[in-house]
């Protein structure tokens, strides 16, 4: 298991230009610049507790979380049925989709082509906490 070091928002912003919106169908004519965009101010609604991870591993791929990703954090969120969040158990941190219920949860990944991984069953034997709900991954292409 690698060391868990989430990395901390050390800027107030980071702007760019919003060239506007673009056409996923028929092409269209190229616009002029719009608006400033600040990627922290439209990403980060919890600066404190936002933090960012690299996705190391294969088991979310079907949940679009891929090998090398940048996963946002926020830890102000309230952990809902089936978000996707970082988790804690049993001394070590993994990143699944949470299902809740009565008798505790279930973490679940997301990979159909590795049956290797399997859900892992939360019970009152487990040290287990939610660390964090993740609200952005952003994406090399």
């Amino acid at each position: 298991m690698e060391k868990f070091e989430p990395q901390r928002i050390e800027q107030d912003h980071f702007e760019g230009r919003l060239l506007g919106d673009i056409k996923a169908g028929f092409p269209s004519p190229a616009e002029n610049i719009k608006e400033k965009l600040d990627l922290i101010q439209l990403l980060v609604k919890h600066k404190a507790s936002t933090f960012f991870f690299r996705v190391n591993g294969v088991s979310m791929v079907d949940a679009a979380l891929d090998e090398g990703d940048i996963i946002i954090v926020d830890r102000a969120i309230e952990p809902y049925n089936n978000c996707k969040a970082v988790c804690y158990i049993d001394g070590e941190y993994t990143v699944k989709r949470v299902e809740m219920h009565e008798k505790g949860a279930r973490l679940m990944p997301a990979n159909e082509r590795n049956q290797q991984f399997r859900p892992i069953e939360i019970g009152p034997d487990n040290e287990f906490a939610i660390w964090g709900v993740v609200t952005y991954v952003i994406k090399k292409m």
